[in-house]
Parts: C-alpha cells; sequence; structure tokens
C-alpha cells in the first residue's frame, strides 16, 4: 500500500495531460483562493454576498462559484493576533465543511515575509543556527499536526513565502545556499513526518523572470534541496508581460519536471477606493489591454489561467486569487503592528463594494 500512497498532486497532473485543445477546455486541478484576510476582516464586521446579493459564508459562496482550494497564510506569533495557528484551525475547519482542499502558507517570520524581507520571528531572533532548524521542524510540524488532528490536514504546504531570496535572513539567505537548504530540509521533513502525502512546494515571486527561476532551482538542486511542487507569484503590472510568464512557467515545468501552479495572482476591478487608505493600484489600465473593471479583470484572470492549462505534459495545476476576502473593512489593514492602518488593495478583491462575488470567479473555475 505505501507504494500507492499517491503523488496526489502529480496524479492530478497526469490525469488532465491531452492536446492543446483540450488544455484550453479542461478544468483546473487547483481552482483557489487565498482567503488570509478572512478571519481579520468577519472580525471587524466583513460581511460577503453571493453574486445575486444573498449574505452568507464567504468560504461556501467561492465553493459554489467553482473553487475547489484555499490558501492560508500563518505567521509565528503575529502582534494582531490573526493569521495564527488558531485562526488557520478554524477556516480549515469552515473549508473542509465548504469541501475545500487546504494550501497552507509559512512565512516563518512574525509579519509578511516576501523578496523584500524575511525577517526572523522575534521569538527566534538570537537562536544558533542548529535552533533555528529545530524551531522551523517544530513550529512546522505543530500547525500542521493540529490540522490533521482535528481532521483538517493541509494537502500542500509553502515552505516559505516568494522565497527569491531565501528564508530567515541571514541564516538561510540567497548568499548561503547551505544554510537555506538545511533550514528548508527542517522545513520538508516535519511535513512530512506530518503526512508522507502532504505536496511541499516552493514559491517564488516575479513569475516572468525565467533567469530568477533557473538561477533559484539550479542551486536549489546543487545543495539537495527537496520539494514535490513549485509555486509563482504572478501579477501582470509587475511581473512582466503574459507572454514572459507563459515561458518561464512552462520552462520551469517540463526541465525540472516538477507540477506548477500560480500561487498568487490578482487584478484590480475599479479605480476606486472604499477605506480611505490609497489602493496599491489605481491606474484605468494597470495592464496593456485590460482595464481595471469587472470584465477587464475577469478577462485577465481568463488569460492567466489558459496559460496555466496549457503547460506542457499537463504539469500546470491551477492558480490561487490573492486575496480574495481583503475588502475595505475598517480595521483590517494591511500592518499587523498599526491597527491604524488601512487596506490597500480592496479593488483587487473578489468581492465588489457591495460585498458581491465578482465574475472573475467564472474565469478561475
Amino acid at each position: 500500500m505505501k507504494r500507492l500512497l499517491p503523488v496526489i498532486v502529480v496524479c492530478l497532473a497526469a490525469m488532465v495531460a491531452g492536446s492543446p485543445a483540450q488544455a484550453h477546455n479542461r478544468s483546473l486541478a487547483i481552482r483557489g483562493a487565498d482567503v488570509s484576510s478572512l478571519a481579520k476582516s468577519e472580525a471587524y464586521g466583513g460581511i460577503y454576498r453571493d453574486a445575486h446579493g444573498r449574505r452568507g459564508d464567504a468560504l461556501r459562496i467561492l465553493a459554489d462559484g467553482g473553487l475547489n482550494w484555499i490558501r492560508l497564510r500563518v505567521w509565528v506569533n503575529p502582534p494582531d493576533g490573526f493569521n495564527d495557528k488558531a485562526h488557520v484551525l478554524a477556516i480549515a475547519r469552515r473549508a473542509e465543511r465548504a469541501g475545500l482542499k487546504l494550501l497552507v502558507d509559512f512565512h516563518y517570520s512574525d509579519s509578511w515575509a516576501d523578496p523584500g524581507k524575511q525577517n526572523k520571528p522575534a521569538a527566534w531572533a538570537s537562536l544558533s543556527y542548529d535552533d533555528l532548524k529545530k524551531a522551523v521542524y517544530n513550529h512546522t510540524y505543530d500547525v500542521l499536526n493540529a490540522l490533521k488532528r482535528q481532521g483538517t490536514p493541509a494537502d500542500m504546504v509553502q515552505t516559505g513565502n516568494e522565497l527569491n531570496g531565501g528564508l530567515l535572513w541571514p541564516d538561510g539567505q540567497w548568499d548561503n545556499w547551505p544554510g537555506m537548504a538545511g533550514l528548508l530540509g527542517a522545513a520538508y521533513d516535519a511535513v512530512k513526518a506530518v503526512s508522507p502525502r502532504t505536496k511541499v512546494a516552493i514559491h517564488l515571486a516575479n513569475g516572468g523572470d525565467n533567469g530568477l527561476y533557473r538561477w533559484w532551482f539550479d542551486n536549489a538542486a546543487a545543495n539537495g534541496i527537496r520539494y514535490d511542487v513549485i509555486g509563482l507569484s504572478y501579477y501582470p503590472y509587475w511581473h512582466g508581460t503574459l507572454e514572459a510568464f507563459q515561458a518561464n512557467i512552462n520552462d520551469v515545468a517540463t526541465h525540472y519536471g516538477k507540477p506548477v501552479y500560480v500561487a498568487e495572482t490578482a487584478y484590480p476591478f475599479t479605480t476606486a477606493d472604499k477605506d480611505g487608505w490609497e489602493n496599491i493600484m489605481t491606474s484605468a489600465e494597470p495592464f496593456p489591454g485590460y482595464q481595471a473593471t469587472p470584465d477587464g479583470q475577469k478577462a485577465l484572470i481568463a488569460k492567466v489561467a489558459d496559460i496555466v492549462r496549457a503547460v506542457p505534459n499537463g504539469l500546470g495545476l491551477g492558480l490561487f486569487y490573492w486575496d480574495a476576502t481583503w475588502t475595505g473593512v475598517k480595521g483590517n489593514g494591511w500592518d499587523p503592528y498599526d491597527p491604524t492602518s488601512g487596506n490597500a488593495w480592496e479593488n483587487q478583491a473578489l468581492f465588489d463594494f457591495n460585498d458581491r462575488l465578482l465574475p472573475a470567479v467564472r474565469a478561475i473555475r
């Protein structure tokens, strides 16, 4: 039976392989949304409605809209108390009831970890390297084992978020590949100790930059970094043309022989602001040919989905829309250290300013 414990994600990829025409029409194996903002939004009064205006559970609304996965980030000791283990467990229970699979995104920080910053949690700041590896293992194991024990095991895990420059700087920084490999190895071992069937993903940003991906994963191979799946962030207004993204995701899948998915993508449905905090994206046409309208949002996401469907050998698994539930709710700001901060993303959510589900969800499904 052990040999029959499937490499689930790889099998999903193989099942959907086919001709280009079939790939264009097939349903993505992963039709997902990052909903990491949901618990905090609801705590501050956020509500969600389906496309007809009927109020309901955001997770069920997304599932009824055709999605089948959610993604949740987890911080170590977040100062605002959200995106911690307890909230991940609570959302995971709701996701299971809605029939949604779960991707857990470990940031290994008390706040945002991304290409520009990979700050250690305060509790880990003075640890030796060996103790830091133990902390990574224990934290990863603790969260995933708690999910497993409550009957909502993670289907896939990202051992770090947008790891362009590594993690837990400086011990796992880009110029210290052996250090990075040891930390990611500890995380990988923890995932597999909880459940050998759970897939481990490595996630980078800048999805249109093939040079970055070749450099990173060639070094990963040279240093024995283990993983099952490759995740890419692709925001068209930051990460290059659709053609560059397509060339990169195709090359990454075929060169490294791993299933691939878009870990993060999004697009604005309006230029307006709801909460008084200036939006990140304010242009009427953030990417050439796609307006900041509900139709423009849908069209851009449909194009990204088509590119993933067409990855050779059926290795394109799907995508996650980021952050689908981060609507303009006062109090649900971006900075966990500053309760007065606002949301610069509400014009890119999957729910409009009347809290209704947007048509872009149909492009994902």
